[in-house]
């Protein structure tokens, strides 16, 4: 892939080609985030999904019903479910996380208050599931509440973990399967059954979007250490303030030896960080090369997206969805 296309954001250039469909899910988002009993569902819901966040997840949807030839209209609905998932999970998080600024801005939390987002987010979660029984497929129900309930078990796992520096790959790759691959996973994979696809496609859109999920989450954690923050909300560093026990945490503290191993129990198990333990953090890291094995980690999880969709049939769609996956991981070189 050359640079042209990676700073054409192969995200816009599938948005353009999904236009249509994306007026009629945003449409539909509107209709459904409405509430003539309760104001401030609407109010809060507003605030989230029209703060120009990309539809990455919606749009996955409608680009599996695309390349699977879909001729109906319930991925509309399906798209609208997604999007509502993925907002009800984001309110959630910004409570149990304690965030002030989502997207740069203020979150709803912070804005409204704790109660307001965990009930907003139900409501959303509700609608979702009334979204998904419109959409007249049981086996599309099945992927959906499964993914729902993977989502939930992800973010209690990722409670468990957080300041254990006991955490191991496995449970980080649970945890990061849960809180961002699963829903990536689902939205593919729906849209492909959906589409009534064969069921090689069904698994290939599958894997795509579990790969890119994964690839996804690891360049955000691997960007907190070596990268100059993302400009709306995230600093460097703030995994590190926040203990947060990560893939390049993870290397490292298996490579360390009696010394390290105090420090990071000191600054991620006790939380007794000092001026400069972020620096020494990001030393130790460079020292043992655990950054660097955790970008090509990233690139082969890229690489596996790629391969996925690889084998579907020739069309501009599946050219965008592997652009899409070079594009994710497009922030490591």
């Amino acid at each position: 892939m050359d640079t042209q296309q990676l700073t054409q954001a192969p995200h816009d250039r599938l948005a353009a080609f999904l236009r249509d469909d994306l007026v009629q899910v945003n449409a539909l988002i509107r209709a459904r985030m409405a509430s003539e009993n309760a104001p401030r569902i609407p109010e809060v819901t507003a605030h989230l999904i029209e703060a120009g966040g990309k539809r990455i997840r919606p749009m996955l949807v409608l680009a599996a019903t695309h390349l699977c030839n879909y001729k109906g209209a319930r991925h509309y609905h399906l798209a609208a479910t997604v999007e509502f998932i993925h907002t009800a999970t984001l309110l959630h998080d910004d409570v149990v996380d304690e965030s002030h600024q989502r997207r740069g801005r203020a979150t709803a939390n912070l804005l409204w208050d704790n109660k307001s987002s965990v009930l907003v987010g139900d409501y959303l979660f509700a609608r979702a599931f009334q979204l998904m029984v419109e959409c007249g497929s049981l086996r599309v129900l099945d992927i959906l509440s499964n993914a729902s309930a993977t989502i939930a078990e992800g973010e209690v796992l990722q409670l468990s973990t957080a300041q254990n520096t006991a955490t191991t790959e496995d449970q980080y790759l649970r945890v990061i399967r849960g809180k961002t691959a699963a829903l990536f996973s689902a939205a593919t994979e729906a849209g492909a059954v959906l589409a009534d696809a064969p069921e090689d496609h069904v698994q290939a859109l599958f894997d795509y979007g579990d790969a890119l999920g994964i690839s996804f989450q690891i360049v955000d954690d691997y960007l907190d250490y070596s990268g100059a923050g993302d400009g709306i909300g995230k600093n460097i560093g703030d995994d590190f303030r926040e203990r947060k026990v990560t893939l390049p945490v993870i290397r490292a503290i298996a490579k360390a030896d009696s010394e390290e191993r105090a420090f990071w129990t000191r600054v991620i198990g006790v939380g007794a960080q000092n001026d400069g333990d972020f620096e020494h953090a990001r030393a130790l890291m460079t020292q043992h090369g655990t950054l660097e094995s955790t970008r090509l980690e990233a690139l082969d999880w890229a690489q596996r997206a790629k391969a996925s969709i690889a084998k579907l049939p020739e069309h501009d769609i599946r050219d965008m969805l592997s652009d899409l996956a070079d594009y994710v991981v497009a922030r490591l070189y």
